[in-house]
């Protein structure tokens, strides 16, 4: 009799593209090992996931709703606490009702804290553990309320080398380490594809996160592009209706891209144009490209990003006020970019085959 195959679901948060981007390694090393797979999402999120998995069921969750009000983030996010709060408690109600009706054994939940279940194994990827908040006393405060967050998960994965000058730096490094965490190296749907010999774009514009903001640097960008003499291709992240546009002579425009599609276009880019969030900033190592990261205006996690890895001659870092386009594509020639083998690019196969045997284990 064969043995009963382990059924996982797999559910990332909904904010921008980068965590269900990061998740679709995973996913496809699940479905490699011969597991039962769901995914469960909402928003672009949910749209990319049935894009990268059309066969695979993808299961509803309540939104969360982020939206940036203004350019401090602290005041964003204590707006919307209430809010949070409320999604957070209601897709733990969903996530039960999802175990129960599918017999779910194990659940892998990038940073969505209410996708956990006691009847399973619960697994966190994340790679923030040590938050960083202006202001000692609240940065304090704010990281015991995550320590209490990560509590009902039974193991903590993060996406990066154990070493202090990993690619997140401090932020997945905490003074007071963790004893459920493993760093599983980066995680990318992007992988290093040979580099055509006369590029077909001198910049990849790569759009993503949480909205006003991913609408205003791709209007600022758009406006700075069509004056350059230079070629772009624009990837906006946002799912559903796929379309294609020509804003000007110089720019092409899609809606979204597949994980291939995504390894194509790198390859036939000298330079890559993103915001400076931690799924960006692995693909971006995975395919070892020079970059100009662009941080979303108070998000303080993606501003040490940024200041991190452009003190280090990794990429060129603007702050989105002061964006000169052309100026960063001629200083991106200069650095160095990153080295996926020194990053441990998709090396979580021991770990997930480890995990996926204490499954319906008592």
């Amino acid at each position: 009799m064969s043995a009963k195959r382990k059924k996982v679901l797999v559910a990332p948060l909904n904010w921008g593209l980068g965590h269900v981007a990061r998740c679709v390694p995973v996913i496809r090393a699940l479905e490699n090992s011969g597991a039962e797979v769901y995914l469960a999402s909402d928003g672009v999120a949910m749209g990319l996931l049935q894009a990268e998995f059309p066969h695979l069921p993808c299961l509803p969750l309540p939104s969360y709703g982020i939206r940036y009000f203004s350019s401090n983030m602290v005041l964003n996010i204590a707006r919307q606490m209430p809010r949070i709060l409320y999604a957070a408690a209601a897709e733990h109600r969903v996530t039960d009702r999802i175990v129960r009706q599918h017999g779910i054994d194990g659940i892998i939940s990038d940073n969505r804290y209410g996708c956990f279940h006691r009847q399973s194994r619960n697994v966190l990827i994340t790679h923030q553990l040590n938050l960083r908040i202006p202001g000692k006393l609240l940065e304090y405060t704010t990281n015991r309320l995550l320590r209490l967050a990560l509590k009902p998960f039974d193991d903590i994965w993060v996406p990066d080398t154990g070493h202090h000058d990993g690619l997140s730096g401090a932020l997945s490094h905490p003074a007071a380490g963790l004893n459920n965490t493993s760093y599983i190296g980066i995680l990318s749907r992007a992988m290093q594809a040979p580099a055509q010999e006369e590029p077909e774009y001198d910049a990849a514009v790569i759009l993503s996160g949480p909205e006003p903001q991913r609408t205003l640097l791709e209007q600022l960008l758009l406006e700075q592009a069509a004056r350059l003499p230079y070629r772009f291709m624009f990837v906006q992240g946002i799912t559903g209706a796929r379309t294609h546009s020509r804003p000007a002579e110089n720019i092409s425009m899609i809606s979204y891209m597949t994980g291939k599609e995504l390894n194509r276009l790198y390859a036939a880019s000298r330079f890559v144009v993103c915001r400076s969030g931690y799924s960006s900033l692995m693909d971006l190592a995975a395919t070892g490209k020079k970059g100009i990261l662009i941080p979303t205006p108070g998000q303080t996690e993606q501003e040490y990003l940024a200041r991190h890895l452009s003190a280090g001659n990794h990429f060129v870092a603007q702050e989105q006020s002061q964006v000169d386009l052309g100026a960063a594509l001629l200083a991106a020639g200069r650095t160095s970019g990153l080295s996926s083998a020194a990053l441990r690019l998709n090396d979580f196969g021991p770990q997930l085959e480890a995990w996926l045997g204490t499954l319906g284990s008592e």
